[in-house]
């Protein structure tokens, strides 16, 4: 199993909306290294699904639920697709000021390069990101 991260602007589509779905396609990614993300993901692994725009925190979890097939809202074949299920909301937002704040996160991609839209979660960050849920 694998750890991602995705990103979705919560005005478009929110972890409300998927929990309210109860299933749907993470559609519309159009950055090349994202899309590559997009097509490693298995059924099983888990994503932390984060609003950007105003809020910008990891807000729950969704599990991917399919694997990765061609993106039916492009008609570029290079862009693919996964179907994804609510898993869990977080007990608590964790925000992008509390993870650049954490000296553990300065090598994470979502640090680095911040306008990245799905991008891989080392096991530490995954397991440090539910720690701080907790508190």
């Amino acid at each position: 199993m694998a750890f991602w991260l995705a990103k979705t602007e919560p005005t478009t589509f929110s972890y409300d909306d998927l929990e309210r779905l109860k299933k749907d396609m993470w559609d519309g990614v159009r950055n090349f290294t994202a899309a590559k993300h997009i097509r490693s993901m298995k059924p099983g692994d888990l994503i932390y699904i984060y609003h950007s725009g105003k809020e910008k925190a990891i807000v729950g979890v969704a599990e991917t639920s399919s694997e990765p097939y061609p993106d039916p809202t492009s008609s570029d074949s290079r862009f693919f697709t996964v179907d994804v299920i609510p898993r869990y909301r977080l007990k608590r937002p964790i925000t992008l000021r509390e993870i650049k704040a954490t000296p553990d996160f300065a090598d994470w991609e979502l640090v680095r390069q911040s306008r990245l839209s799905v991008m891989p979660v080392s096991e530490n960050h995954w397991r440090l990101v539910q720690k701080l849920s907790e508190h």
